[in-house]
């Protein structure tokens, strides 16, 4: 780590101080005072609403034999569940290494405290007249970082808003994107009657009488472009014509229709396919089922040795599906992996997307950013801009490479993209976000509910009808407790450098930091047990293998490092105080490995190749799998020193001494 960056000591206590409550607790008068603050004053709120009445619960009933009995029996069952709690993982401290949690950061916990006094909903801005406005806001930030614009001036304008998680959000994402890339044909049939100019619109990728494949190959701006002259030239039609074409158009749609029915009427179009890389969210296959699609048509693009999206093997299957006039519906890119926290190459399927698009392929890009998402601020001026590569370099030892720099400049071209607030953004569970480069595309999704949403709103401009939120997102009843969270959140830490970036700077200190400790562990078990880094990190997740000298066997190796592991793993049977650092587990397969990788990672762990094969069971004594100790390093705190030493150096001390505690000779 450079010298004159590393952040520690007094220096971080200072920085990070205000920001959580701590890991014993140390702004608990700050915590308490405002929340006492604050809940006083939603009290206030409740008794002036209309001072005049009278209140509905009796002071006398308060000490009725009833009422007492009803709160010893909620404080008995608040009681045990606090203590049943205390086995939690503990996020908070800087012991904890493990999953991609940490510490909340006060703002938003606060607000979320707090704005769930006020139990907003956010499906529309009726039941949430405050929050909702928040939601819509918290997304224009989000989308911002991203590097989209958002001032609705300029087109295409930008939105955002939250999910329950970045599982839903990867579902809308799929979602959105459907709906665009089929809403073309069901258009087809009542063109000619509106007199629109097809090939115009299209700039030239379209006549009336185009194939099947032409039509679903236009991109996500054009065919936004396309539904607005439509409805343009219904608004000019007597009301009865309107409505007929209009109910021919939406009767035509695959939102109607389904999957089936729409190939159906459109047999010379295949069903369409995603492409995501090996290391891609279980999510995945789940949105694939429930958007109906089905999970085979999610086709798995191969990795590089570094675990991200390998572009030449991308490019090939684009050239194969092209061949066979197979549709791409998405392609998704992954800014941070799950297992290992690696960088898709965004700006090569950015590149790929340009050059099908002129042989006529074309397809969504979904940036699947949950975990790595938040890692933008670190890549942002105040003013929005991105920073120079030089810029950012001059603060770190080895991050960001010129891959992943190149991969975070090329977000703002993606059609839509997932980025989790519960995770890099510390904000409470659960909280993720849906992005959309061109919130035009909401108006193939409204739906309507004359008991929830304002239909007199229909002409009114985007921001207005956003705020009818549940009309345009996959969820409805949703907590604006969260909406407070986030936008308070990124109000108080602007998402540039310069602030929320400081957080995420700290963690990519934190993780270069062990990177080089790892080394010099490798380097004092040589001749007992080799452990390995077998993927260079790209964010701050850390995994590492670990195999006694002289073992040539993958099951045996796996056996050993779950031992480790077993030291290092939240149970609910067992208090955390008895452990020394939390830490989480995850594996490497053998498919999702090139041959190259695979050869090295066996020869580096010094393994029998044989023992590591595709199918492989250990009582045939093989393994499709390499087990790894994986690591998250969220927690600001890991430097600071705890008997003389800090979190880092200690778990590295610690790790070597359950390593050797576990050969077999110990």
């Amino acid at each position: 780590m450079n010298d004159k960056r590393q952040v520690e000591g007094t220096e971080l206590d200072a920085l990070f101080s205000p920001f959580f409550l701590g890991a014993y607790g140390e702004n608990d008068e700050i915590f308490e005072k405002l929340i006492l603050e604050f809940f006083r004053d939603h009290v206030y709120w409740r008794r002036n609403l209309h001072p005049q009445d009278t209140p509905p619960i009796p002071i006398q009933v308060l000490h009725s034999e009833g009422y007492l009995a009803f709160v010893d029996k909620m404080k008995t069952e608040l009681h045990r569940l606090t203590a049943d709690l205390k086995n939690s993982a503990p996020f908070f401290n800087p012991r904890y290494i493990g999953h991609m949690a940490s510490d909340l950061l006060l703002p938003g916990l606060i607000a979320h405290l707090v704005s769930t006094l006020y139990n907003p909903n956010n499906v529309t801005e009726e039941a949430a007249p405050v929050t909702v406005r928040l939601e819509l806001a918290a997304g224009r930030q989000l989308a911002a970082m991203m590097g989209f614009n958002t001032d609705p001036g300029q087109h295409p304008c930008a939105w955002g808003h939250l999910t329950s998680g970045g599982t839903v959000a990867n579902y809308e994402g799929l979602w959105n994107l459907r709906a665009a890339k089929y809403y073309p044909l069901a258009l087809r049939s009542v063109l000619p009657e509106l007199s629109l100019d097809i090939e115009k619109l299209s700039r030239g990728r379209l006549s009336q009488d185009a194939p099947e494949w032409a039509w679903f190959n236009l991109d996500v701006d054009t065919v936004i472009r396309l539904r607005e002259a439509v409805a343009e030239a219904l608004q000019a039609l007597p009301t009865e014509q309107r409505q007929a074409l209009t109910q021919r158009i939406e009767s035509g749609r695959v939102e109607h229709l389904g999957q089936v029915d729409f190939h159906a009427a459109w047999p010379a179009l295949k069903p369409p396919v995603v492409l995501v890389p090996l290391t891609a969210h279980y999510s995945w296959k789940k949105a694939m089922k429930l958007m109906g699609f089905g999970s085979a048509q999610l086709v798995s693009v191969p990795v590089t040795d570094h675990m991200r999206m390998d572009p030449a093997a991308l490019d090939r299957i684009l050239g194969e599906l092209h061949e066979q006039q197979r549709p791409v519906l998405a392609v998704v890119g992954v800014l941070g992996t799950t297992e290992y926290g690696t960088i898709d190459p965004i700006d090569d399927i950015v590149a790929l997307r340009q050059k099908w698009r002129r042989q006529g392929l074309d397809f969504g890009i979904h940036v699947d950013a949950a975990w790595g998402g938040y890692m933008a601020a670190l890549f942002r001026q105040p003013g929005g801009a991105m920073r120079h590569h030089d810029e950012l370099k001059d603060q770190f030892r080895y991050f960001p490479s010129s891959d992943v720099y190149q991969a975070f400049a090329a977000i703002r071209h993606a059609d839509t993209v997932t980025v989790d607030p519960h995770k890099l953004g510390y904000l409470p569970f659960g909280v993720g976000a849906f992005i959309a480069r061109n919130r035009e595309i909401t108006a193939l999704l409204g739906e309507s509910a004359a008991y929830v949403f304002d239909e007199a709103g229909d002409n009114s401009d985007t921001d207005t009808l956003l705020r009818n939120l549940g009309r345009y997102i996959l969820e409805g009843s949703k907590p604006g407790s969260m909406a407070a969270a986030t936008y308070v959140t990124h109000r108080v830490f602007p998402l540039d450098h310069r602030h929320f970036g400081k957080l995420t700077e700290v963690t990519i200190h934190s993780t270069e930091y062990l990177f080089d400790r790892l080394q010099e562990t490798a380097d004092r078990l040589r001749g007992k047990a080799r452990l390995v880094v077998p993927f260079e990190p790209d964010t701050n997740l850390i995994c590492i293998a670990v195999n006694p000298e002289g073992n040539r066997s993958v099951p045996v190796m796996n056996r050993f490092c779950q031992g480790i592991y077993e030291q290092l793993r939240v149970t609910p049977d067992r208090a955390p105080q008895t452990r020394e650092f939390f830490g989480s587990r995850t594996n490497v397969f053998h498919d999702a490995l090139s041959p190259a990788a695979r050869q090295t990672l066996v020869e580096r762990l010094g393994l029998d190749p044989d023992s590591f094969r595709s199918g492989g069971k250990a009582e045939e004594g093989a393994s499709d799998y390499v087990f790894l100790l994986r690591h998250t390093l969220m927690n600001p705190w890991l430097f600071s020193a705890s008997e003389g030493l800090n979190y880092l150096d200690r778990y590295c001390r610690y790790l070597e001494k359950l390593i050797l505690e576990q050969l077999p000779d110990a």
